[in-house]
């Protein structure tokens, strides 16, 4: 017993200190050795009281519900109880608990104005809910009539859409018999019915289990692949959001709380399994439109491989290799130009490729990666046919895929004996389709210098050969793009250079004619922008790039355009030309070192200097790369790759640079876009997406910046930009940013502080470093009019309004006494308890204002004379009292007398409001002459 109440007391002590996370630890503890019923109850109840804190309300509800168990007149358990059932939404029953606290003790005014408040809500919601249940019928009766009008049909459309985003509506649509009316709309075969249908479905379906459950059933998964097969993009993309909502509901990747019961213990794997095999079909049926093919491997991208390696079960992964495998490197092998080919669009093949390699990559040992192989390796074996071109070029195609995927396999395949002879045959194949697929593969596999030697000594005279000879355009850009790719194999070293002097910028220049050229299908023009990913390494082929507006214009205009398989080589054309890749940093006494020792040293150009790459970019940005970008940006995630989000992040980040160039990022849409880069993504990209969003946010009108609710979330990526593991200097653009963002609103405010960005802020404050502590004493100074920055000062037991005083003591600095006096300013006229512990927190308080009063600058004097006058109206005679028997009288006297002065007058005018608040409080007496 003695360890419980030990435990217990404990756990009242951080409780009162506001430590709840260990009270929780210490209430967690007592429990489990406490064995008297009483005690246990009391226990639990104050456990309560901690979860309620920590908004974690349903376990809040159970642990007072415990203590009810034992003593049903524990009237601080029932009110816990009450709280906790009114935050989840269950309103009727928090009513009855209330409803027993106020019969305990009936002239308590918080029981009674509870329960008031909590029975006018009950009746407001059997009003809407009465009224919700006509506005469905009357939609539904709107959208199956015939004869309605189409605006009509139109906002019935858009209302019920709105009403199953709440869970309150989609219950009442799923309750008045809602899916069978939603499959009447799909029956009708048009595709806004259908469309509205399908996205009325995906309301219903988010967060609710059950409910997801009984949709899945009584639509038919069957149902739902059938509509995303139809050749519309719209309602493909719409089908593929139904499925992710039904799927996040049914693993609970969906975790916000929507007040539902969440007692239900229901088994998905079934239904979760039939979607996954009804996806895997679809991805090889001649039944599916292309856009619904790309939907379905969409959902397989984001939802087959783990998305965190430290997760165990993978089991997804292996069914989708052993099921779907061959499916995928169909899908790969395909050849448009060739008849009875499988429906695609331009991105379908890059998905397939990018689902092929994190599949590979999901695989956690070398059985299971040498399955893999022999699954690939059989299905390539088995497509190879001397007599049957069209066979073989598909397995050819089908290792191209496999090369853009996971590059080790394709590499193997590449190889294997036969595979290399029967690519050459190929390219001296007269048919134009065999030589592209060919030269295709070609230069997939030439990918790394490393394992591009071999091609460097035996495609070179191959695809020179092809370049020569062919007439066709289409073939000769490709044979192209393959020398551009072996021509560049050294990268930015200026001293590997594969190629002659010159022979880069032949290359290039070929490349650019062939970009500007309307006249060439859009297709054969991606291969002349792969061909400028390669060459952009060489620095002269950049400055040639950069200055030909047309070009830049015309690879703009592409990346804007519906093929967006061409995203990543315009990404690394961006990259080399901003010189925003990592660069090792390179010590002159090692390069002497590997100089004397004959080893080699990579050289840089000499217009990879800083100076030519800031020319660069202001051409970039003339031309419209920040439109450009954005575009880019909200391509369909899984083309969309985590490697090509970094290298958009590093191009914003390079433009980004010069504050004079951040407004024209802005206008041209450039805050927004960078938003969702900083959000998603692997850690690198995000990182630098971060800064970039950072160092706008720090100078821009948030309102114009990230405009609507976009500011809200540029707030996260700033908060993690805080932490200790990354640069000063980035620490430093975040502090400045959120400053700005705290000083916009309220509600921004509230959000900073939702994300934990407290602590971190203050730890900035106790920096040494001057320029980080003075940005993270100006964003708290932004951040002291939030109550709940208010309510951390006012706790005991730390040092954080004795940090703030002694910084208005740094007379080094006006910047900083200025941010530090003008937070005290503010949160002493806000919490007048401050000026009183003010007073306790260190002896050097009223010589550090005496200070502030008597400064030169004019700024920190009048912050120093506000305080003063807060303190005097503290309603704590003691503080008032110390201050005027101290020199501050004389001080406020002097200051006071001066005669008005424009550039002083804030000053002055506070100065005569505290001797006349000093007057008002009898402590001093208005100056009379004798008579």
């Amino acid at each position: 017993m003695g360890d419980t109440m030990q435990l217990k007391e404990e756990g009242n002590k951080h409780f009162q200190a506001g430590d709840i996370d260990k009270a929780i630890e210490c209430y967690t503890n007592a429990i489990k050795v406490c064995k008297d019923k009483k005690m246990l109850a009391v226990i639990h109840r104050n456990r309560s009281a901690c979860y309620l804190k920590k908004e974690s309300y349903a376990n809040a509800a159970s642990d007072a519900s415990k203590a009810i168990d034992v003593d049903a007149a524990d009237i601080k358990a029932l009110y816990r109880r009450c709280q906790a059932l009114e935050k989840l939404g269950k309103l009727d029953m928090a009513f009855k608990d209330v409803q027993r606290c106020a019969t305990l003790e009936p002239k308590n005014k918080t029981f009674l104005e509870t329960l008031r408040r909590l029975g006018a809500e009950i009746q407001a919601k059997l009003k809407t809910t009465f009224s919700t249940d006509s506005r469905v019928q009357n939609m539904f009766d709107i959208l199956l009539d015939e004869e309605s009008e189409k605006d009509r049909k139109e906002s019935a459309a858009n209302n019920l859409i709105v009403l199953s985003r709440e869970d309150a509506g989609a219950e009442r649509i799923f309750q008045n018999n809602g899916v069978t009316l939603l499959l009447n709309m799909i029956e009708t075969g048009k595709p806004e019915m259908i469309l509205a249908a399908v996205r009325t479905l995906s309301g219903m379906c988010t967060g609710h289990k059950a409910r997801t459950m009984a949709i899945v059933h009584m639509v038919g998964v069957d149902k739902m692949c059938s509509i995303m097969a139809l050749d519309n993009e719209e309602i493909a993309l719409a089908v593929c959001n139904l499925f992710q909502c039904i799927n996040d509901s049914l693993t609970g990747a969906d975790s916000r709380e929507y007040g539902k019961d969440t007692d239900l213990v229901l088994d998905a794997s079934k239904d979760l399994k039939t979607i996954l095999v009804a996806l895997l079909e679809m991805v090889a049926s001649k039944k599916v439109s292309g856009h619904g093919r790309d939907q379905a491997l969409n959902l397989l991208n984001k939802n087959v491989p783990r998305k965190d390696k430290k997760e165990r079960d993978h089991s997804r992964t292996l069914f989708t290799v052993d099921h779907g495998l061959k499916k995928i490197l169909k899908v790969c092998g395909q050849v448009p130009e060739l008849p009875d080919q499988l429906p695609m669009t331009e991105n379908t093949q890059l998905i397939a490729s990018v689902l092929l390699n994190k599949l590979y990559d999901d695989l956690r040992c070398d059985p299971e990666r040498n399955n893999f192989r022999d699954i690939c390796d059989e299905y390539i074996k088995s497509k190879i046919d001397p007599n049957d071109m069209d066979k073989t070029i598909h397995s050819v195609n089908t290792i191209s895929g496999l090369l853009q995927g996971p590059f080790e396999v394709g590499n193997a395949l590449v190889g294997h004996q036969g595979v290399m002879e029967m690519v050459v045959a190929l390219c001296g194949s007269e048919r134009e389709v065999d030589q592209m697929v060919a030269v295709e593969a070609l230069i997939h596999a030439s990918s790394k210098i490393s394992r591009a030697n071999f091609f460097i000594t035996n495609s070179v005279s191959l695809l020179k050969d092809i370049y020569k000879k062919t007439k066709n355009e289409r073939i000769k850009i490709r044979a192209l793009v393959g020398l551009c790719k072996l021509g560049s194999a050294g990268g930015d070293d200026y001293s590997l250079r594969q190629f002659a002097e010159g022979s880069t910028e032949k290359l290039a220049k070929q490349c650019r004619k062939w970009l500007c050229n309307p006249q060439i299908d859009t297709k054969t023009r991606k291969w002349a922008i792969e061909g400028l990913a390669y060459l952009t390494n060489d620095a002269d082929v950049k400055d040639d790039f950069v200055e030909d507006e047309f070009a830049m214009q015309a690879m703009f205009e592409l990346a804007k355009s519906k093929d967006k398989t061409i995203l990543y080589a315009v990404a690394c054309i961006l990259v080399n030309c901003t010189n925003s890749y990592d660069k090792k940093e390179i010590i002159p006494e090692l390069v002497q070192l590997a100089k004397f020792s004959k080893q080699h040293v990579p050289e840089q150009h000499p217009k990879d200097k800083k100076d030519f790459i800031q020319k660069r970019v202001k051409r970039l940005l003339k031309a419209g790369i920040t439109s450009a970008l954005a575009v880019m940006v909200k391509a369909d995630s899984s083309i969309l790759t985590d490697q090509t989000k970094e290298m958009l992040a590093r191009v914003f980040l390079a433009l980004s640079e010069d504050p004079n160039d951040r407004g024209t990022i802005v206008a041209q849409g450039g805050g927004k876009a960078l938003i969702p880069l900083a959000l998603e993504g692997a850690d690198a990209g995000k990182v630098k997406a971060s800064y970039a969003l950072a160092k706008i946010a720090a100078i821009s009108n948030p309102e114009i910046a990230f405009p609507g609710e976009r500011v809200y979330e540029v707030v996260r990526p700033l908060v993690n930009l805080l932490h200790t593991d990354r640069d000063g200097i980035q620490n430093f653009e975040a502090l400045r940013g959120l400053t700005n963002l705290a000083g916009f609103s309220e509600k921004l405010r509230v959000k900073i502080v939702k994300e934990k960005a407290l602590p971190e802020i203050e730890n900035y404050m106790f920096e040494e470093h001057d320029q980080l502590r003075l940005a993270a004493t100006e964003c708290m100074c932004n951040l002291v009019t939030c109550k709940e920055v208010q309510d951390r000062y006012l706790e005991d037991g730390n040092d954080k309004l004795k940090l703030l005083v002694l910084l208005c003591g740094e007379e080094d600095d006006d910047k900083l006494q200025i941010a530090a006096a003008g937070a005290l300013a503010m949160i002493t006229a806000a919490e007048k308890k401050l000026c009183k512990k003010m007073t306790l927190v260190t002896t050097q308080w009223l010589e550090i204002l005496q200070r502030l009063c008597l400064h030169t600058n004019p700024m920190i004097q009048h912050r120093g004379l506000v305080i003063v006058y807060n303190m005097l109206n503290s309603d704590n005679s003691e503080v008032a009292q110390k201050l005027i028997e101290s020199e501050m009288l004389e001080i406020l006297s002097v200051v006071g007398k001066a005669e008005d002065n424009p550039k002083r007058q804030e000053a002055i005018d506070a100065a005569r409001t505290c001797l006349v608040k000093a007057m008002d409080l009898g402590l001093i007496k208005p100056f009379t002459s004798p008579s």
